[in-house]
């Protein structure tokens, strides 16, 4: 679990890196989130936030769902690392905002 736990770690500071340098959003919220408790921790809070966190809207702005936050969780490979329920919630986010287009 561990190695996964890291793998989607760098996952998201990759995430960070490419809406840095392909949309011109710099998250250092988030960025500092990772820092201090890691990927998982960091995705699991962002899920929780009512309506979704501002990085989310800001990629979806740039027509970049692929760099959400909620589009990683969904990788079926990080399956294990979150519950039914966050899944859940994240495919509720990206579908609404699909619909909003």
């Amino acid at each position: 679990m561990k190695d996964l736990e890291k793998q989607f770690d760098g996952e998201m500071r990759d995430v960070y890196i490419s809406a840095k340098r392909e949309c011109g959003y710099n998250a250092t919220r988030f960025l500092q989130m990772l820092s201090d408790q890691g990927g998982v921790k960091t995705a699991k809070q962002l899920i929780q936030k009512p309506g979704g966190a501002e990085g989310f809207i800001a990629l979806m702005t740039h027509q970049r769902p692929d760099l959400t936050v909620e589009a990683r969780v969904l990788k079926p490979e990080y399956r294990e690392l979150f519950s039914d329920k966050e899944r859940a919630i994240c495919r509720e986010r990206l579908k609404q905002f699909e619909k909003q287009e």
